[in-house]
């Protein structure tokens, strides 16, 4: 029995090096993912976006902020500096400029520049409020060496006080205690003793 001559096998083929350069160039740099990479990639959360715009408003307010107290008109201000939150006794402010309130705090704003003030107030209120201190006194100079005689910490410091939920009333020093080159300032009790606002009026010094 006869059998049919098997047709012979085809060599494979293999590209030659232009081949295989002219591919690699049609195909660009491949990199090789792993299936366990991909999942990973695919499952981990995604980071929360970051408010940048809230962040740039916040830095700006900063910068503003520092610069209002040159919008106050010094004429107006007046030599004492003395302020009373809305709906409270008068009383308050005449027992504080008598000196009727023990200063428990002090802090000295001297050789600062306004941004280092600005947060060096800040930062002494908060702590003032942490340790339960009703009376603090603030020693922002009386301007007469700045440029122009502009009382800058003075007024900067009149402004921050203003702004404060935190601060009842405050009025310049008496002359022994520093004078109109200082500001003794009352807080607020704290939310936790459920005062009324009458309650503030003379008690607990």
């Amino acid at each position: 029995m006869s059998r049919r001559p098997s047709k012979p096998t085809a060599a494979p083929v293999h590209p030659s090096d232009d081949d295989l350069a002219l591919f690699h160039e049609a195909i660009g740099p491949v990199r090789r993912i792993e299936v366990e990479e991909a999942a990973a990639a695919a499952s981990a959360p995604r980071p929360a976006p970051r408010p940048r715009q809230r962040e740039a408003d916040e830095r700006q307010a900063g910068e503003d902020f520092r610069l209002r107290p040159f919008e106050f008109a010094i004429d107006g201000l007046g030599d004492g500096l003395e302020y009373l939150a809305a709906g409270h006794s008068p009383r308050i402010l005449k027992e504080l400029k008598r000196g009727q309130f023990a200063v428990q705090d002090e802090l000295d704003l001297h050789r600062m520049n306004a941004g280092l003030a600005d947060e060096c107030i800040r930062v002494f209120l908060a702590e003032a409020n942490q340790r339960g201190f009703r009376c603090v006194r603030i020693i922002h100079g009386k301007g007469l060496r700045s440029k122009d005689s502009t009382p800058v910490l003075k007024l900067l410091t009149d402004k921050v006080l203003r702004f404060r939920a935190d601060v009842l009333a405050f009025a310049s020093a008496r002359p022994a205690e520093g004078g109109t080159g200082a500001v003794v300032v009352l807080l607020r009790r704290p939310r936790t003793q459920h005062h009324n606002a009458e309650s503030d009026d003379g008690d607990g010094r």
